[in-house]
């Protein structure tokens, strides 16, 4: 059955309505950013440039990097952006745009997220990087879809418990990243570990500025949190809904985190953006040497 247009939207030229994309523009390898302004932190290293377009936040270049296709897409903030993001990047490959019917033979898409985000453990120093071996979702975006495939109940139900997480909050999943990038960019320059993802930056992330906060010692249980010695190393806003969707739609998904806090210590980077560029660069050279 084919998807109905108030489901599927498209742009009066064929592009998907948000990310103003048509299919033949992006590659099937695909870095998230967040930030509009990072897209070209990334592509100035690229060879070429072959095409570049933005709507609102979403703002997407492809070309080339050592001869590797690469698109760059920014995402913005938050799991309700990811949620637009990956399902208009999925249509673009795997439902004809014509027809509105899903393709018989479907694309699995390499996404990897470069991102920033405050380390939870006093171990994990500013400067480093962390590679998100899975995603924990507290924010319940991914509620609305079927998750029992994805899910990982035994972890799930200890950080129920050892937090005394709140009824009235959404349960919390817990998605492993995809196993062939965590293989391929694994190496002595990453740290590895849970990342949590936030529906907010403030109370959602336990900020208190003049609102109070429904568990004040959510981050403290957070911190002590030990799953088998799986600790939740970093918190953030995107991963866990890149996790969860991209397993659902077949695709392979992973996190990268430039760690520019440490929340448990109460530092700051002193040069954030030097952390950036060489989270970029072991990118852009793990896509080289390991994606085909």
């Amino acid at each position: 059955m084919p998807c109905k247009e108030s489901e599927l939207i498209l742009n009066p030229d064929g592009s998907v309505y948000h990310l103003n994309l048509k299919p033949e523009q992006v590659s099937r390898t695909i870095i998230f950013v967040g930030d509009q302004d990072r897209v070209e932190k990334v592509t100035k290293y690229f060879d070429s440039i072959e095409f570049t377009i933005q709507k609102r936040e979403f703002k997407t270049q492809t070309g080339f990097y050592k001869g590797k296709r690469i698109s760059v897409i920014s995402t913005g903030i938050g799991p309700d952006n990811i949620d637009i993001v990956l399902n208009e990047l999925d249509a673009l490959f795997n439902i004809d745009l014509k027809t509105r019917l899903p393709k018989k033979n479907q694309t699995s898409l390499d996404i990897i997220r470069v991102g920033t985000s405050g380390s939870l453990q006093k171990d994990i120093p500013v400067d480093s990087i962390v590679m998100s071996e899975y995603g924990l979702d507290i924010n319940g975006m991914l509620h609305s879809y079927i998750t029992d495939i994805i899910s990982n109940p035994e972890i799930e139900n200890a950080f129920i418990s050892q937090t005394n997480w709140h009824q009235n909050k959404a349960k919390p999943i817990i998605i492993k990243a995809g196993e062939k990038l965590l293989e391929a960019f694994e190496s002595n320059e990453t740290h590895k570990g849970l990342t949590a993802t936030a529906g907010g930056f403030y109370g959602p992330q336990g900020r208190v500025l003049r609102l109070p906060i429904q568990d004040p010692g959510l981050n403290s249980k957070m911190d002590a949190f030990n799953f088998k010695g799986m600790r939740i190393t970093n918190l953030e806003m995107e991963t866990s809904a890149i996790y969860g969707l991209s397993k659902l739609l077949g695709h392979q998904a992973l996190s990268l985190n430039a760690i520019i806090a440490n929340r448990a210590l109460g530092t700051f980077s002193k040069n954030p953006s030097k952390v950036i560029e060489r989270l970029i660069g072991y990118t852009l050279n793990k896509i080289i040497e390991q994606i085909d």
